[in-house]
């Protein structure tokens, strides 16, 4: 459904960015009782897609390689972050995370717009989402989260250095003035630790 109607709305020109994300639970910003996602199509690029986007672009002009990718390499070879993975996703909490227990999805192969994904990739991002989902229910009960697929803008020119990806933010701690003031974040548990628990 996320493929189909982000391929569907990208026709009319004058969207630029299809935002699709769930919020699970009243302190995630869920506003109804049942399950559901959410899906807007917006006239214009948001400030955080521009800003991870024009990162992506520095970094492959910089390096020649997609950051992401690199990440996943970084990853694979030091093993502490990785949470699980399938032929077709990778899934580790980041390095530099800012919530406790954050955990991104990236595709293996390099693809910049999530609307490619082919049929076999969402049945294998299905089971891989899922997973995760419950090793964090596993480890956390139930706690309110949000994910967010982040991918290319639509209807643009976008750089090749860009990967789309999936994170998923649960919701332990409420974020105050020093975080919305000054744009960090407090992160209480390690990366290393939180993708212990999730793998045990």
């Amino acid at each position: 459904a996320y493929r189909s109607r982000s391929l569907d709305l990208r026709k009319d020109k004058r969207f630029k960015y299809i935002l699709i994300f769930k919020n699970v639970g009243v302190q995630a910003g869920a506003s109804l009782e049942h399950g559901h996602s959410q899906l807007i199509a917006l006239p214009m690029v948001p400030k955080n897609v521009k800003e991870e986007v024009k990162g992506s672009r520095h970094y492959y002009e910089f390096r020649g390689r997609c950051i992401f990718c690199d990440m996943m390499e970084y990853e694979t070879e030091v093993e502490k972050r990785v949470v699980c993975e399938t032929d077709d996703f990778f899934a580790f909490c980041p390095l530099s995370s800012r919530f406790s227990f954050e955990v991104w999805i990236i595709p293996k192969k390099h693809l910049v717009d999530f609307g490619v994904i082919t049929d076999k990739e969402i049945s294998s991002l299905a089971k891989v989402l899922k997973n995760v989902i419950d090793r964090l229910r596993n480890v956390l009960g139930e706690h309110p989260y949000n994910y967010i697929i982040h991918t290319s803008p639509i209807n643009t020119d976008v750089h090749s250095g860009y990967h789309w990806h999936i994170e998923i933010m649960p919701k332990l701690i409420r974020m105050a003035g020093f975080e919305w003031g000054s744009g960090f974040y407090i992160v209480f548990t390690p990366p290393e630790i939180a993708a212990k628990y999730l793998r045990g």
